[in-house]
C-alpha cells in the first residue's frame, strides 16, 4: 500500500510524495490522519535547515502534532477501526535510566515523531496514513473535530510547562506569558483556567495578541508599540507569582525576571541558541528558573481537556491547507504578523 508523505528534503525544499506503508503489527494500528499543525521546529527545519546543532542530515517526513480515525488494527491493539484518535509523538524506550525513573521525557533512546535530532531521522505523522503502536493513540470522543484534536501536542507541552511551575493551582496568582504564540496562548489559557487572578501576556505583534485575549489572557501588552508597557508590574521589584517565557528571546527572558516577584517562578517554555540572562536579578530576587521539556503523561489529560473545550483551541487556528499545498502552508506558517497555528489537512481524512 502507497500514502502520500510530506519529505522536506533540505531547507526550503519540501515535496509531496508517496511512499510504502508497513499493514499494523502487534499492538500497532494504522491511522488515516485528517489534520497535523505545523509547529515551530517544523518552521525551523523547513526555514533554516534545523536549529541549533540539530541539522536535516537526510529526507524526513514532518509532523508530530496530529490526530486521526483509525483505519486497520494489529493483533492486541485495543482499539476499533473508526474510533477517532490523538497521536502522541513521543515513543520513549521504557528501559534506559530515565525511563526506570519514570522520566520518559528524558529518555536517551526517544523515537519522537518528525525529529532531526537522531540518525537516521524519526519519520514524522505529515502523510495521509501512518502505522505506529497503538499505546500512542489516545481515543477522542467522536463529536470532537480532528482539527481541534491535533492541537493536543503542544497542549500537553504547556500542561507539563503548567507542572513545572511547582502548581496546578493558580487560584489567586499572577501570571506572566511572555510569548503570544500557540504556546504562549496554551499557556494563558491553563492559567486561566486554572484559577489565575490575572494572566498578562506579551508579544511584539498585534495579531497574537488579540488571539490570546480570546484564550484567556486578562491583559495583552505590544511591547513594540509601547516597550515599557510592563512598567506598572515592575514596581516593588515585581509582581508576578508565575512566569512562562514563550519565546526564547534575550530581552523577554530579562523582561520576565524583572517583573517577576522576589520567590517566583520562571518556567522557561521557549528555546533559542545561546542567549544572555541577568543572573544578577535571578539571584537578588531569588527566582527559580526551571526548564521544561516536551511531556510524557499530559497528553491524555490534554486530550480529555479539548473533547470538553474546557481548553477551546479555536481561537489558535488561523489556517488550514491540503497537503497538496504544503509549501504555501509552511510560508504562511512562517508569518507570526496573521498566523498562530496552521495546520494541513488529508482530504477525506478530515471528517
Amino acid at each position: 500500500m502507497q500514502t502520500r508523505i510530506c519529505r522536506l528534503h533540505a531547507q526550503g525544499d519540501i515535496r509531496i510524495e508517496t511512499a510504502a506503508i508497513a499493514a499494523p503489527g502487534p499492538g500497532e494500528v494504522m491511522v488515516a490522519v485528517g489534520a497535523g499543525g505545523i509547529c515551530g521546529s517544523d518552521l525551523h527545519y523547513y526555514q533554516h535547515g534545523g536549529f541549533g546543532n540539530i541539522r536535516v542530515q537526510e529526507p524526513i517526513i514532518l509532523g508530530h502534532e496530529a490526530a486521526g480515525t483509525v483505519v486497520q488494527i494489529g493483533p492486541g491493539a485495543d482499539l476499533a477501526v473508526g474510533d477517532k484518535v490523538a497521536l502522541s509523538p513521543s515513543l520513549p524506550c521504557n528501559t534506559c535510566i530515565f525511563c526506570e525513573k519514570e522520566m520518559y521525557n528524558q529518555c536517551l533512546d526517544m523515537q519522537f515523531f518528525g525529529s532531526a535530532m537522531r540518525m537516521p531521522h524519526v519519520q514524522g505523522a505529515f502523510r495521509d496514513k501512518i502505522t505506529l503502536a497503538a499505546t500512542q493513540c489516545v481515543k477522542a470522543n467522536p463529536a470532537t473535530p480532528l482539527t481541534e484534536l491535533a492541537c493536543a501536542e503542544p497542549l500537553a507541552v504547556c500542561l507539563h510547562a503548567m507542572g513545572q511551575s511547582g502548581s496546578t493551582d493558580f487560584t489567586g496568582k499572577r501570571v506572566l506569558v511572555t510569548g503570544a504564540g500557540p504556546i504562549g496562548a496554551l499557556c494563558a489559557a491553563l492559567a486561566a483556567n486554572a484559577g489565575a487572578a490575572e494572566v498578562v501576556i506579551t508579544d511584539l505583534f498585534e495579531a497574537p495578541l488579540k488571539i490570546a485575549a480570546q484564550m484567556g489572557a486578562t491583559t495583552c501588552l505590544d511591547l513594540c508599540d509601547n516597550p515599557y508597557a510592563l512598567a506598572p508590574w515592575e514596581q516593588d521589584k515585581g509582581r508576578f507569582d508565575i512566569g512562562f517565557e514563550c519565546s526564547g528571546a534575550a530581552p523577554a527572558i530579562a523582561a520576565a525576571l524583572q517583573a517577576l516577584r522576589p520567590g517566583a517562578t520562571l518556567v522557561q517554555v521557549g528555546i533559542s541558541g545561546a542567549t544572555t540572562l541577568p543572573l544578577n536579578i535571578l539571584v537578588a530576587k531569588e527566582i527559580a528558573l526551571r526548564g521544561t521539556h516536551r511531556f510524557h503523561a499530559e497528553f491524555a489529560p490534554a486530550v480529555r481537556l479539548i473533547e470538553t473545550r474546557q481548553i477551546d483551541v479555536r481561537p489558535i487556528l488561523t489556517g488550514s491547507f491540503p497537503l497538496a499545498e504544503a509549501k504555501a502552508a509552511f510560508e504562511a506558517a512562517g508569518d507570526r504578523r496573521s498566523a498562530s497555528k496552521v495546520q494541513l489537512t488529508f482530504d477525506a481524512n478530515i471528517g
